[in-house]
């Protein structure tokens, strides 16, 4: 079957080590480090290595023998990683987050080859068609990861995710609560937090939401900038290689628990660079939909302790149906890549759901 995507150009590749050659570095403060964002000596070795050094070509053959294929009618197509088993093994749908894609999943994906597996590239997130489709929530998004999945063949599945994966998650499980016959999470979401009423939450609750609302203050610039100007933000990013590797590995170091080596900080930030795809995968914070009220599914979340915001059991509680909460003293907020041995014992979980 031909790859939904082509291989990198030779001319982009030139041109990106000419943007990288070009680079000006601004003035700063000496001795910040990581405390305003991004170590700016830090960002001058890895965009050194970037140019110098990093193999996209041996990174690109790896994605490109991913077994991609495509699901959907028309306009509505999508490109999504689909790793078979046995026609009557579980199916599970993974669905990533951002600053991240499909390779979120790929550690994950040589443990489970007993189960059928499909990793959708979300709407305006690299490898996906690209496009810039006016109104692309996440809800928007689950329909069209409904439809794929069920071109595939899938009637009843899992659905696990985490960061703009769980929005998605929740959304598609609203949408056909006869498919999604269970969840497995890394989180709610976060839009829970914001629309909760105060009023009938318990002490711990409120704390909770307290260190959500420190947390915003102290890191969510990022959020603030996507969700109300992301069109001033965009072509800053999709025409500087360095800003775009300083916006994107800020949060993969910042949000992680185990460091990421520098050849998989520059892996995520090309795929973004090469699919010109940062300005569309702002849309789920510019266009919210609201968040499902509650979801019945059977649930298992996986609380990783050193994600960004992690809740309190009685929290969740409130908008999912938890069966097991599952808490981790290891692992951050890509937790598929940083702990892909827990990650999949925890999806099991949910996997056993579904047959009871």
């Amino acid at each position: 079957m031909p790859l939904p995507f082509t291989p990198v150009t030779d001319s982009d590749l030139d041109d990106l080590y000419r943007r990288l050659a070009a680079t000006r570095r601004p003035a700063l403060a000496d001795g910040a480090g990581w405390d305003k964002g991004t170590d700016a000596d830090f960002l001058a070795r890895l965009l050194h290595s970037w140019r110098e050094r990093f193999d996209w070509r041996a990174h690109e053959a790896r994605i490109l023998s991913l077994p991609w294929v495509s699901a959907g009618s028309r306009d509505r197509t999508l490109h999504l990683v689909h790793q078979r088993a046995d026609a009557d093994a579980p199916a599970v749908v993974l669905l990533h987050g951002w600053p991240d894609s499909v390779l979120r999943f790929e550690r994950l994906l040589p443990l489970l080859t007993d189960l059928n597996v499909v990793v959708p590239a979300l709407p305006g997130f690299p490898f996906s068609d690209g496009t810039a489709r006016p109104g692309m929530t996440t809800d928007a998004m689950a329909s069209l990861v409904a439809e794929a999945v069920m071109a595939l063949g899938y009637r009843r599945y899992v659905v696990s995710g985490g960061d703009v994966g769980a929005d998605v998650a929740e959304q598609l499980a609203a949408m056909h609560p006869d498919r999604v016959v269970a969840l497995h999470l890394t989180n709610v979401s976060p839009l829970h937090a914001v629309f909760a009423d105060r009023s009938v939450l318990s002490a711990e609750e409120l704390a909770y939401l307290d260190t959500v609302a420190a947390w915003q203050r102290a890191e969510g610039g990022y959020i603030a900038e996507q969700s109300t100007k992301p069109h001033t933000l965009a072509p800053a990013l999709a025409d500087s290689p360095a800003g775009l590797a300083a916006w994107i590995i800020e949060k993969l170091r910042t949000w992680s628990h185990l460091p990421f080596e520098a050849e998989d900080l520059l892996t995520w930030t090309s795929v973004y660079w090469f699919t010109n795809t940062i300005g569309t995968s702002f849309a789920p914070y510019a266009d919210i939909a609201p968040p499902v009220p509650y979801l019945a599914t059977p649930t298992v979340v996986s609380a990783f302790a050193h994600d960004t915001k992690p809740a309190p059991r009685r929290f969740v509680s409130r908008f999912v149906n938890v069966h097991e909460f599952v808490e981790h003293q290891d692992g951050g907020h890509f937790a598929a890549w940083e702990q892909p041995l827990r990650y999949a014992q925890d999806l099991r979980r949910a996997v056993a759901l579904a047959d009871r």
